[in-house]
């Protein structure tokens, strides 16, 4: 454990008057990193790291540089190969065991389906047995459940005898039924087709919540019509309302089984309080029990569950996550892995049976990814790199600072330092890159676009912009409505701390994102001009008023989901002129930046015609501006070409408009 500490020493170093906490080594001196931007943007070469029940197996992706991407399950006991199989025509999103033989693979595709409009992105879980080798399909659209339907990958939980899964999917009654009814059906391992409908539900089912012989005992729903949100409890043959809302957009998360399978565990911000909390709601009561896990600096973010949906742990927000568990032995545990690697992220990814072995990935300012198995007993074993290409000393230093915005909201910010700058923090060329969501926040970790730009001696300024979650109900609320308005003005007031600062020189300074944070960079070329010498938008909305249109077609306009946008967009009045007063589309003719416009052909969640449009508009008022479509790409940017080309094309736009 003491080589571990040795390699994740904390300093404080003290900038023009703010303090800010940096995780440094002695590997600050070293020269600056001859790795390219196309080596920052690779994929990880491993990932998706899965431990099995017993500790003595793992699951996991392996990529190569020509293409090769395969699932790959070892033995933990010899380090021996079991078997793999090949992934290449498809895109994993994430595997775990299911038992000790079989490990599920969740994976999708874009494509188009006939008798429907435009491509879909078809989700579904494959079962993998490493060790007959056979490959089943869980779920197949058209196969008893609806044909145009993603989202297939979900698991909720397993028979006694795991010969059955149980998995949520939309089953119409025949095969004209276009209001098919979200339903639990039962699929068995071995032979998966013709899966039997385990539990009916209805055209307005959200979830469902099993025991442990698999019967529902819990069963969710939201009428998107009357805006009502319930969860019902089955009390022998009856079901009893135990919730009920009235609400346009739900404002709990049911997420779970208590250990004892007697309660519901949910996350809501109570009344008159900052931070979202952990609670359980009685089914046999209805009665609300705060568990005692919540805290005034962080809010509950997300729980840990086994399989079959049992609860036994959560993780809170931060730049840095941590974490609590019912288990107070379990807790300790964490902390001490923790503290092996202060100001690096620690995730806990995975655990065997009865916690007896905890998987943990750790990323920062010494680590570009980096897997680990710290069992009960014994010491831990360092399992893979992520990168094992990109070495520690090659890994740009993450600070954190706090700014005080123009209205006085605090504006928690993480900076990406050029490591050969680190003792001259003075005029730097910077790129402001505000996140995607917008409700999401930035993290320490390994940032491979902020990474490449930091590697080309430019500091990356990440501003968690009001609207962002993680920091308080307060801050988020504080976006409602404020695209292109204060969320906006965050952004500016970051450049300009860091330029009163002397940190940044004011002549070159760029902007880039992704998702929202495409539509933010558009929106600094739009309506803060003067700021920005370059703008890049990856995957960026620049019409709103478009983008809400495509939200009702695809949802229906009763919808919560477009209640939720319409509300984060212009605080529930989104008319026409309000939307197209904060669309960076509909004012090209203000920009005067350069502008770099990348999209993913395959984008179903921001469509292409996004940027296409904008490239148009762009054009016709003779502005300066390039666009790139990325060939059989996603929102995610998740092939090994599309991540290339994006971040050698970003990084090649900003070095022409920022470079002296």
């Amino acid at each position: 454990m003491t080589l571990l500490r040795s390699l994740y020493t904390p300093l404080a170093v003290a900038w023009y008057g703010l303090v800010v906490a940096v995780a440094l080594s002695f590997q600050v001196q070293a020269k600056e990193s001859a790795l390219s931007a196309k080596d920052y943007g690779a994929l990880p070469q491993n990932s998706m790291l899965a431990v099995s029940p017993s500790g003595e197996r793992l699951a996991y992706r392996t990529t190569g540089s020509k293409g090769e991407d395969y699932a790959v399950v070892i033995s933990l006991v010899d380090g021996q190969q079991l078997n793999a199989i090949d992934l290449s025509n498809i895109t994993p999103e994430r595997m775990y065991f299911a038992n000790e033989n079989e490990v599920i693979v969740v994976a999708s595709t874009v494509r188009k389906l006939f008798g429907y409009r435009g491509k879909m992105d078809l989700s579904t879980a494959y079962a993998f047995n490493w060790r007959s080798g056979d490959i089943r399909q869980m779920l197949t659209p058209g196969d008893v459940i609806y044909t145009g339907q993603s989202g297939l990958g979900r698991v909720i939980g397993l028979s006694p005898d795991n010969k059955y899964a149980y998995m949520p999917a939309y089953v119409p009654k025949d095969q004209y039924d276009n209001n098919p009814r979200f339903s639990l059906v039962r699929v068995d391992f071995e032979k998966p087709k013709r899966p039997k409908v385990h539990f009916k539900g209805r055209t307005s089912s959200r979830d469902f919540f099993v025991d442990e012989s698999g019967e529902v005992i819990a069963h969710e729903l939201f009428d998107n019509k009357n805006n009502v949100h319930r969860l019902m409890a089955r009390r022998g043959d009856e079901w009893e309302e135990v919730y009920r809302k009235e609400t346009e957009i739900p404002v709990v998360s049911f997420t779970g089984l208590s250990p004892d399978r007697q309660a519901i565990i949910f996350l809501a911000t109570a009344k008159g309080r900052d931070r979202k909390n952990f609670y359980a709601l009685s089914l046999a009561t209805g009665e609300v029990v705060d568990l005692g896990f919540g805290r005034d600096d962080a809010d509950v973010e997300r729980t840990y569950k086994t399989l079959d949906r049992r609860v036994w742990g959560l993780r809170y927000s931060g730049l840095t996550p941590s974490y609590h568990f019912f288990d107070e032995s379990i807790s300790q545990r964490m902390e001490d892995i923790q503290s092996y690697f202060e100001g690096h992220s620690v995730w806990l990814r995975d655990w065997s049976d009865g916690w007896e072995h905890l998987m943990v990935y750790v990323e920062g300012t010494n680590s570009s990814g980096e897997y680990y198995l710290f069992p009960k007993e014994g010491a831990p074993m360092r399992l893979f790199a992520a990168r094992p290409n990109i070495k520690s000393a090659q890994v740009h230093p993450i600070a954190t600072i706090n700014f005080k915005a123009r209205d006085g909201l605090m504006i928690p910010t993480l900076l990406t330092l050029p490591k050969s700058k680190v003792d001259d923090l003075k005029s730097l060329p910077a790129v402001i890159m505000p996140h995607g969501g917008p409700a999401s926040y930035d993290r320490v970790g390994f940032d491979w676009l902020a990474q490449a730009l930091a590697n080309r001696g430019y500091l990356v300024v990440q501003p968690q912009f009001r609207g962002s979650t993680g920091f308080g109900h307060a801050h988020y609320q504080a976006g409602q409505g404020e695209w292109g308005k204060k969320m906006q003005d965050d952004l500016s007031d970051a450049v300009d701390m860091l330029v009163r600062k002397g940190i940044v020189d004011a002549e070159r300074v760029c902007i880039a994102g992704m998702s929202y944070g495409g539509y933010a960079a558009l929106a600094g070329g739009a309506f803060t001009p003067e700021k920005y010498r370059c703008v890049v938008s990856v995957n960026g909305v620049s019409d709103l008023e478009q983008m809400l249109r495509t939200e009702k077609r695809d949802h229906g306009r009763h919808h919560w989901v477009v209640a939720y946008w319409e509300k984060l967009m212009a605080d529930g009045d989104a008319d026409k002129d309000t939307l197209r007063a904060v669309s960076p589309s509909r004012h090209s003719e203000q920009f005067q930046a350069p502008v770099l416009l990348i999209h993913g052909e395959d984008d179903v969640i921001v469509p292409l015609k996004q940027s296409r449009d904008m490239y148009k508009r762009l054009k016709r008022e003779k502005k300066p501006v390039e666009f790139v479509e990325l060939e059989d790409e996603t929102h995610n940017l998740e092939t090994p070409e599309g991540r290339m080309q994006t971040v050698e094309k970003i990084v090649a736009f900003v070095d022409k408009h920022l470079q002296p």
